[in-house]
C-alpha cells in the first residue's frame, strides 16, 4: 500500500470515527461499540481490503496504550488496591485460561495447545469500554482503580502466558520447573528493564525545559522500552508498565511545570484515544459476518466459556480478599464479572498464532466472533448495568464538596506556578503579590467552607456518605504514608523489625476499617 492510498484510507477512517462519535453520543451507545459496528460495512467503501496487523498492534499500539495507562496511574492508589488487582491479574488470569481451555477442549474437540492459546487470548480483559462509562457515570474510585489496574497487568500477564505456550508448541516439551523459571525470568526481567530505563530517563527528562522535547523523550521511552524488552527476551509489556508508572509518578509529577504537565498528559490522552479509535474500527473491518454466522454455535460456546472462567475466578478469589484487605462489595464483583469485555489485544494475539498451528483459521474466526459478541452485547448493556447496580452515588452534597476541593486545589497550584515565575524572574514582584493575594482569597473561602463541612456534628453527616468517604480517602493516604515511612526505616536499619511490627499491624487494622471511596 503506497503512502497516498494510506493517507486516503486514514482520512476515511477519521471521518467515520467522527460521525460515530456524534451518533454514539446522541444514541447513548458506547463509543468503542459504535466503532466496531461502523467498521463492518467500511470494507465496501475502500479500494482494497485492510485489516488489523498484529505486529502493528503489538509493537506500536500496545506500548502506547500501556504507557498512557501507566503515567496516569497513581502508585499510592494502586498500592492500596494492589491485592485484589494482583489476584485478578495473575492467578485469576491463569485459572480463567485453564477453565476456558477445558471447556473448549471438551466442547469443540480442540487439541490442548490450541485450547490453551485461545484460553489465554479470551481470558484477557479490555476495559476501554468500562473506563469510558466510568467517565460519564461516576463510580467509587477504588472500583475504577481495580478495573484499570487489572487491565494494566492483565495485558502483560497474557503476553507472558501466550509466549510460554508457544514455546511449548515449538519445542514440544516444557517441564514445570522450566516453566516457572521462564515465567520468573520473563516477568522479573521485564520489571528490571522498565526500572532501569525509567530511572535512567528521569535525569534527562528533568533537564529538558521544552515540553515538546520532553514529549519526544516519553514517546522514545514508551516504544524503546518495549523493543529493548523484546530484544533481550523478557516481557516488553511488563517493562512498559513499570517505565510508565515511574514516569507518571516521579518524572511528570515532580520534574515538570504545570503547563508542561498539561501538554504531556494531553498528548498521551489524544494518542491513546486515536489508537483505540483505529483499533476498534479495524476490529469491525476484520469481522466477516458470513463466517461469523457459520461458526455462531462455536462462538457462543466460547463466550459461555470465558464468562464461566470469569465467574469461577472473580467471586471465589475476591471472596478471600476480606481475610487480608478491605472486602470487595458484591455489586462491584457483579460488574467485574458482567463487564468482562474483550478487545484489541485478543484480536492481535489471535492473528499472531503460528501458521503451522492446526485449525488456525477456525481459531481466529472463533476469537474474532467472541470479541464482536462481547463488544456489542456486553458493551451496549454496560451503562445500563452500572446504573442498575446503583454504583454511582454522586449526591448533591458530594458535588458541592468536590467543587470546594477543586477551588482549593486549583488555587494552590496557581500559587505554586506564580512562585516559580517569580523565582525565574519572569514576573515582577508587584504583579506577583497582587495575583497571589487574589488566589489567597479563593483559598481562604474554600478552606472555610470545607472546615465548616467537616466540623458538622456526626449525626448531620450520617446521611451524607460523601463527607465520610472524602475524609477516609485522606486518612487512607496518611496511613499509607506512615506505613511507607516505617518500612523505609526498617530497610535503612534505622528501626528494628520487632519494634515496628506491632505499629504496622495497627495501621493495617485502621486501613481495613475505613469506608470504600
Amino acid at each position: 500500500m503506497n503512502v497516498t492510498e494510506l493517507v486516503k484510507i486514514s482520512i476515511i477512517l477519521l471521518l467515520i470515527a467522527t460521525c460515530v462519535a456524534l451518533l454514539s453520543r446522541r444514541l447513548r451507545v458506547p463509543y468503542v461499540t459504535g466503532l466496531v459496528l461502523a467498521g463492518l460495512p467500511i470494507t465496501e467503501l475502500l479500494s482494497r481490503p485492510i485489516g488489523l496487523e498484529p505486529s502493528l498492534v503489538l509493537n506500536l499500539f500496545l506500548p502506547i496504550l500501556i504507557f498512557e495507562a501507566g503515567i496516569n496511574t497513581d502508585v499510592s492508589r494502586l498500592r492500596s488496591t494492589f491485592k485484589p488487582i494482583a489476584l485478578l491479574a495473575v492467578p485469576g488470569a491463569v485459572l480463567s485460561s485453564a477453565i476456558i481451555a477445558v471447556i473448549l477442549k471438551l466442547g469443540l474437540g480442540l487439541g490442548w495447545i490450541p485450547a490453551l492459546l485461545v484460553g489465554v487470548i479470551l481470558a484477557n480483559t479490555d476495559t476501554v469500554s468500562m473506563i469510558a462509562v466510568f467517565k460519564e457515570i461516576p463510580v467509587p474510585s477504588r472500583l475504577s482503580t481495580i478495573v484499570e489496574g487489572e487491565t494494566l497487568f492483565n495485558d502483560a500477564a497474557a503476553l507472558v502466558s501466550f509466549n510460554l505456550i508457544l514455546q511449548v508448541y515449538s519445542t514440544g516439551s516444557l517441564t514445570l520447573l522450566e516453566g516457572i523459571q521462564q515465567l520468573l525470568f520473563i516477568s522479573l526481567g521485564g520489571c528490571i528493564v522498565g526500572l532501569v530505563l525509567g530511572y535512567l530517563s528521569i535525569p534527562v527528562f528533568s533537564r529538558l525545559d521544552d515540553p515538546l522535547s520532553s514529549l519526544l523523550l516519553t514517546v522514545a521511552v514508551a516504544l524503546g522500552t518495549f523493543q529493548v524488552g523484546q530484544f533481550i527476551g523478557v516481557s516488553g509489556a511488563v517493562a512498559v508498565v513499570v517505565a510508565g508508572l515511574i514516569f507518571g509518578n516521579i518524572g511528570i509529577a515532580r520534574h515538570t511545570s504545570a503547563s508542561s504537565r498539561i501538554t504531556l498528559l494531553s498528548f498521551w490522552e489524544y494518542a491513546s484515544f486515536t489508537v483505540n479509535t483505529f483499533i476498534f474500527l479495524l476490529i469491525g473491518l476484520e469481522i466477516n459476518l458470513v463466517d461469523l454466522w457459520k461458526t455462531l454455535p462455536a462462538v457462543l460456546l466460547a463466550v459461555l466459556a470465558y464468562q464461566a472462567g470469569r465467574l469461577l475466578t472473580v467471586y471465589p478469589l475476591l471472596a478471600t480478599v476480606r481475610w487480608f484487605d478491605r472486602p470487595i462489595p458484591l455489586r462491584w464483583q457483579h460488574l467485574l464479572f458482567l463487564g468482562n469485555i474483550k478487545g484489541s489485544l485478543s484480536m492481535a494475539l489471535a492473528l499472531s498464532l503460528p501458521t503451522t498451528l492446526p485449525g488456525r483459521e477456525f481459531l481466529i474466526i472463533l476469537v474474532f466472533g467472541s470479541v464482536f459478541v462481547s463488544l456489542v452485547g456486553q458493551g451496549l448493556s454496560l451503562p445500563w448495568l452500572v446504573k442498575r447496580l446503583e454504583l454511582s452515588s454522586f449526591s448533591q452534597e458530594q458535588q458541592q464538596l468536590e467543587e470546594w476541593q477543586a477551588q482549593l486545589i486549583t488555587s494552590k497550584s496557581a500559587q505554586d506556578e506564580l512562585d516559580s515565575l517569580l523565582k525565574s524572574g519572569v514576573l515582577p514582584k508587584a504583579i506577583y503579590e497582587e495575583m497571589r493575594s487574589a488566589y489567597q482569597v479563593r483559598i481562604a473561602a474554600a478552606e472555610k467552607a470545607l472546615r465548616e463541612f467537616y466540623n458538622r456534628r456526626p449525626q448531620d453527616l450520617e446521611s451524607q456518605k460523601g463527607g465520610f468517604s472524602k475524609l477516609d480517602t485522606i486518612r487512607r493516604r496518611l496511613l499509607l504514608a506512615e506505613k511507607g515511612a516505617l518500612n523505609e526505616a526498617i530497610r535503612k536499619r534505622i528501626l528494628s523489625e520487632e519494634i515496628v511490627k506491632e505499629r504496622i499491624q495497627t495501621i493495617d487494622q485502621q486501613l481495613l476499617r475505613l469506608e470504600d471511596d
